[in-house]
C-alpha cells in the first residue's frame, strides 16, 4: 500500500500542475459550468480514450496519458461545483482553488486507500482498457443520475462516481507507467 500511495501522489502532482497551470492562464473560467457539462467533458475524453485503445490508426499523435490527466482534473472539478454550486463568473482565485483541489484528490484518496485495503489492491491485475470501461460506466450512471435530477433509490451520489473516476484514471496511468518501464 505505500507503493500505491506514493504513485498515487506522484500522479496527483501531475495533474495538479496542470491544474495550477491552466488557473493561472485561464483563471476560475471552468466556475460557470454545469455539473453535466463537466459530466459531458469527462466522457468525451474517457470515450477518447477507448477509441485509442481499440484503433490501429491514430490520426493526432497523442496517447491516452493527457486524457487521463483530464478526466482526474474535470471531476475534482465537478466536486468542487458540487461543493460551492455554479457561479455566474469566475469567484476564485489561484489559492482557494489548489485548497479546494488539494481537499478533494486528499477525500478521494482516503476513499482509494479504504477500498485497496478491502479489495487488496485488485486493480493491478486489470487491464487499462478495463479501468477506462469502468469509468465510461460510472459517467453513464452519472449522466442517469442527472437526468433524475439527482435522485436515486438505492445508490451512492455523484460525488461517490467523480472520485471513484479519480481513481481509476489514475489507477490507469500508474499501470501505463509500470508498463513503460518494465
Amino acid at each position: 500500500m505505500q507503493k500505491t500511495s506514493k504513485q498515487y501522489d506522484d500522479v496527483i502532482e501531475i495533474c495538479r500542475k496542470l491544474f495550477v497551470n491552466k488557473m493561472k492562464d485561464y483563471g476560475s473560467a471552468w466556475r460557470i459550468l454545469r455539473l453535466p457539462s463537466l459530466t459531458d467533458q469527462i466522457f468525451i475524453k474517457a470515450q477518447r480514450i477507448r477509441q485509442l485503445q481499440e484503433n490501429d490508426v491514430r490520426k493526432v499523435d497523442e496517447d491516452e496519458i493527457p486524457e487521463f490527466i483530464g478526466i482526474i482534473n474535470y471531476s475534482v472539478m465537478a466536486l468542487i461545483q458540487l461543493e460551492k454550486g455554479v457561479a455566474e463568473q469566475p469567484d476564485i482565485d489561484v489559492e482557494e482553488a489548489i485548497s479546494l483541489y488539494d481537499k478533494h484528490v486528499n477525500i478521494s484518496k482516503k476513499l482509494m486507500e479504504d477500498k485497496n485495503h478491502d479489495y487488496g489492491e485488485a486493480w493491478r491485475e486489470m487491464r487499462v482498457s478495463s479501468l477506462t470501461d469502468l469509468i465510461l460506466q460510472k459517467l453513464l450512471r452519472v449522466k442517469q443520475i442527472e437526468d433524475n435530477k439527482g435522485k436515486t433509490l438505492v445508490s451512492e451520489g455523484i460525488d461517490a462516481n467523480y472520485q471513484d473516476m479519480i481513481n481509476y484514471a489514475v489507477f490507469a496511468l500508474i499501470l501505463i507507467r509500470e508498463e513503460k518501464e518494465s
